[in-house]
């Protein structure tokens, strides 16, 4: 079974949405821009990990290989498909945060 830990990635979406409330810390524009951009690459690079991990693991469980078992397949793949939908909510929830921002008047 593949070593994704839900609750880090978890933990790193919560964050990238605090920072799309504004809820950081006082630092320096060009750093957080920097910080927030390594840390979305980071959640986006962790859900398609976990994707082309249980990916794999559901082809060889279809090839009949012995060493695949139907659970982990299962739990591989509800893994994959949570972390997915999580990235999609944050997704969604920066577009409107942009909006918000793009619509203010100066």
């Amino acid at each position: 079974m593949s070593n994704i830990d839900i609750s880090q990635t978890l933990s790193q979406l919560q964050a990238m949405a605090a920072a799309a409330q504004g809820q950081v810390g006082a630092k320096t524009a060009a750093g957080d821009a920097a910080e927030f951009s390594k840390l979305l690459q980071s959640a986006v690079d962790k859900v398609n990990e976990a994707q082309q991990q249980s990916s794999k693991m559901a082809e060889s469980f279809e090839k009949g290989d012995p060493q695949a078992d139907l659970t982990e397949v299962m739990v591989a793949l509800q893994k994959a498909k949570i972390s997915f939908q999580a990235m999609v909510e944050v997704r969604n929830k920066l577009v409107v945060a942009y909006q918000d921002i793009m619509n203010m008047q100066i």
